[in-house]
């Protein structure tokens, strides 16, 4: 790697670390200032370990980072691939790369980094072993125990105890694992191959977040409010109450199936987190919960709580504490040998700060970044984080402004993109742009070198970056191999724990100020704007010229129905023209064998059909699509994930699948379906032959429900639909008209979203039934399912439903089922998950008047998109019910 000017190794540094996001992107001004130097003055660091994404204790990350200013970390062991969707239709990978970039946006926040191990979120379990077997012991173990000793934490924080009073299999297993890690992390003979880039870490001791046992009410910040340390704190033995945060004072949620404190005897830090910061202008408190709102796509909105709030951790093992997190632990810089001088120079600019004049800090912060930098350069670990932190301390008090933008947000192979690296110096300071050097698609310094950049005026360098032909496309690096269904597959290990995408270029501004040396590093983006929305960001990707658009993943055919099967063929570049390919399973016949495509403009599509013959009997296989364009053939689909509260991602989708070939019929025709918080059952319908209406606010509100042989409404969509819940009265005199009503399930706590969303979850039928949450779903998708009313018409209309429609299922059997149900609904069959009471209130049915009312609890959801054959015959029957007698 070349170099522009000397002493410029903050990036050589850190290569092999996981470098935070830059924490001043939630502060401003002299806040964003302040900050950064205090940190400076800070050798802390904290590491918190869960399950998921939202099982951070969002307010004691805050404390610890923002209020105490430690380097701060969460380790969520997976990325919430199994989850539900409140925002839209991603789930399992897609899902996954949505709520990675929600905790990303939540750690900007509160001020804290994200990783993650290798597992994948397969969903609600609460069998330890079954987690162990997905996941892999050891594979999880090592990579925590890398993660630790990457960040080196002076203090490991567990989310959960390690036993069922977590309730959620995936929450027990991340503390077993964890705890086994804190003591793994620091023996040079576990994992020794690790021993490469680090060194044997031993934390000092090892606490554990104590739940409170209930749900703290409805706008005093629920989960989103977890409680977290105060600037002070003392360590008790356990408080009498147990060790549980007040309700409604900001503690954590239990959630169901999480049973009282499994150690109520462990001694218990308790400190308060609602304490004012004036230069923040907001307690820990208070950032926790603007931190968990970012959890869009799991509904955890609330409102911020404001006032003291009590948070309490126990300690497990290790050294153990008398007053706070981080008793009798130098967090100072007399923690590094010959650092001493250092710390008093860093602490007299944190003295001599003046608010009006940051750049008069500039001066002393360059004196004392030589002495960092030598310890970096003798493999201080400390002080090549700090060497990163002085120069970002630097830029800011000097109000330096570094940017490197491109002129798009996406390229193909063989592209030549624009790059504008613009340097603003909004100080007095004489400082210099010694000069940039890009790496990524191809290693190369800028044409600047040595330039003094004017008061307050843009210095903007233009490169024209070439892009090799051959260059990859860019992919999430976690979905760039296959992998096992319980664990990604990454064969770098310095990208394991790594949460954000790798930048496809990286541009390091090095500058210079009386020769006195500092770096500051961007990665690539593109700055637009919408009309709508204002100026967003995106990262810089590198894609195909043309892409192949599924309608969906899995295709379910009746038998004797052949009929077109389309693909569509999006360019993304102009002039893109070729073929494309269907490759058929064995005892499909697809006509014509190669259809051509030809698209002159980027972004036109051209639908391509084929003509799709299934056998004459039951039978599944894979597919494949490709196209070919000259010497470039793809097989993927390009997949941009759009949320605003995210930079946009794009995702590369396999264009394959699988078709089978099913005994299907069904009654139902036409069908009304109501989109909930999205879901590709409309697509499932569209397969089984119905004509399918997605029922806006004007068609419920004033529509003329009568012409659907069924409505279907999707999948929570109660919770986010108001036309929907205005519209109730007209649904159920819908069905007293002959009319079928199919709806699939909805979550209990979403009650607190509103008063109207309560309202309408207390009466989704026309007999009163409620719902549970965790201790209501069936998270076997193998579990035996008993026929209970062996004459329904559900079981028997227009399909025989036997054992063999339940084999096959993905994930799990379904989700909060009804716990309570007037005895006018009949329930037609039963499952439950082994060792568990029997759940017949997934599937709730009824004659209303002329019509039928069903509540399903099974998760069509998922089944109907992985195209399994059983769940297609079932909820046949479901939208065909009000046909029967």
């Amino acid at each position: 790697m070349s170099r522009s000017g000397a002493g410029f190794i903050g990036v050589a540094l850190c290569a092999l670390c996981i470098i935070p996001l830059r924490a001043e992107e939630f502060l401003i001004g002299t806040p964003a200032i302040r900050y950064s130097i205090d940190k400076l003055n800070v050798l802390g660091s904290v590491l918190m370990i869960g399950a998921h994404p939202d099982d951070e204790n969002n307010a004691v990350l805050a404390y610890c980072s923002r209020g105490l200013k430690m380097r701060t970390g969460y380790l969520s062991c997976t990325r919430g691939e199994g989850g539900q969707n409140l925002l839209g239709p991603e789930q399992g990978a897609l899902l996954g790369v949505l709520r990675t970039q929600e905790l990303l946006a939540a750690r900007r926040d509160d001020g804290g980094a994200q990783y993650f191990t290798r597992a994948i979120d397969f969903g609600f379990t609460t069998s330890v072993t079954e987690t162990m077997s997905y996941w892999g012991h050891d594979r999880t173990l090592a990579d925590m125990v890398w993660v630790i000793r990457q960040q080196e934490p002076d203090v490991i924080i567990l989310s959960f105890s390690g036993t069922p009073s977590d309730g959620h299999g995936h929450h027990q297993t991340s503390a077993i694992i964890g705890k086994e890690a804190y003591e793994a992390a620091g023996d040079p003979t576990r994992f020794p191959e690790q021993l490469k880039w680090v060194k044997p870490w031993h934390a000092r001791r090892l606490l554990r977040s104590r739940f409170a046992p209930l749900t703290p009410p409805a706008g005093r910040g629920g989960n989103a409010a977890a409680a977290a340390p105060g600037r002070g704190g003392t360590a008790t033995a356990a408080p009498a109450r147990g060790g549980a945060a007040a309700p409604g004072r900001g503690g954590p949620a239990a959630g169901p199936g999480r049973g009282p404190d499994p150690f109520p005897n462990q001694p218990v830090i308790s400190v308060d987190t609602g304490i004012f910061d004036p230069v923040i202008g907001r307690s820990d408190r208070e950032i926790s919960v603007i931190s968990r709102n970012e959890h869009r796509s799991q509904g955890q909105g609330a409102t911020i709580a404001y006032g003291d709030s009590e948070n309490l951790l126990s300690f497990v093992e290790g050294e153990q504490p008398q007053k706070g997190i981080f008793d009798g632990i130098d967090t100072s810089w007399k923690r590094l040998s010959g650092a001493g001088e250092t710390g008093e120079l860093l602490a007299k600019v944190r003295r001599e700060f003046d608010d009006l004049h940051p750049e008069k800090s500039v001066p002393s912060l360059l004196q004392a970044r030589p002495a960092i930098e030598k310890l970096a350069l003798q493999g201080e670990q400390w002080a090549k984080w700090k060497l990163e932190e002085i120069d970002e301390a630097i830029a800011l008090c000097a109000g330096l402004r570094t940017e490197a933008e491109a002129n798009a947000a996406a390229f193909i192979p063989g592209d030549t993109a624009k790059l504008s690296l613009t340097a603003l110096n909004r100080s007095s300071l004489p400082i210099t742009l010694a000069g940039v050097h890009l790496s990524g698609w191809e290693d190369m310094d800028a044409p600047v070198k040595n330039k003094l950049l004017a008061y307050n005026k843009p210095d903007v360098t233009t490169v024209s970056l070439p892009i090799s032909a051959t260059q990859p496309y860019s992919q999430p690096f976690w979905l760039k191999e296959p992998h096992e269904a319980g664990s990604y597959t990454i064969s770098d290990q310095t990208l394991i724990g790594r949460a954000d995408i790798l930048p496809e270029v990286v541009a390091r501004f090095d500058f210079t100020l009386n020769s006195a040396p500092f770096s500051i590093t961007e990665p690539i983006h593109f700055r637009g704007a919408d009309p709508s929305r204002g100026e967003y960001v995106r990262p810089v990707v590198v894609e195909p010229p043309f892409s192949i658009d599924l309608p969906a993943a899995n295709f379910v055919f009746p038998l004797s129905s052949s009929r077109d099967f389309s693909v569509q063929v999006r360019a993304l570049a102009a002039n893109q023209s070729g073929e494309v390919r269907l490759q058929t399973p064995e005892g499909w016949r697809a006509s014509p064998a190669a259809a051509p495509f030809q698209l002159k403009e980027a972004g036109e599509g051209q639908e391509v059909r084929f003509h799709l013959t299934p056998p004459a009997g039951p039978l599944s296989g894979r597919f494949k699509v490709t196209a070919k364009a000259g010497v470039v053939e793809i097989a993927t689909g390009v997949d941009v994930i759009p949320y605003s509260h995210i930079p946009a991602q794009t995702v590369l989708v396999p264009a394959e699948g699988k078709l089978s070939a099913v005994q299907l019929k069904v009654l139902a025709h036409r069908v009304g379906y109501v989109m909930g918080s999205s879901d590709k059952v409309p697509e499932a319908l569209r397969q089984m032959g119905c004509q399918v209406d997605l029922l806006d606010d004007k068609v419920l509100g004033s529509g003329n429900l009568a012409i659907y042989d069924a409505i279907v409404t999707g999948v929570r969509a109660y919770s986010v639909r108001a036309d929907l819940r205005a519209a109730q009265q007209r649904l159920l005199d819908y069905v007293r008209s002959g009319g079928t009503l199919v709806v699939q399930y909805n979550n209990g706590a979403d009650a607190r979203i509103s008063p109207s969303v309560a309202e309408a979850l207390e009466h989704l039928g026309p007999y009163p039934f409620t719902f549970g949450r965790d201790d209501a779903r069936v998270t076997d998708e193998d579990a035996p399912v008993k026929v209970l009313l062996p004459a329904s018409p559900l079981l028997n209309v227009p399909n025989k439903i036997t054992a063999a429609d339940f084999e096959g299922w993905v994930q799990e059997r379904g989700l909060y089922f009804s716990n309570k149900w007037d005895p006018k609904y009949e329930t037609p069959i039963e499952t439950h998950d082994k060792g568990q009471a029997e759940l017949p209130g997934g599937m709730l049915y009824t004659r209303y008047g002329k019509g039928a009312y069903i509540f399903t609890a099974y998760s069509w959801f998922r089944e109907l998109p992985a195209g399994v054959p059983g769940a297609y015959r079932i909820f046949a029957n479901l939208i065909s019910a009000g046909k029967t007698k």
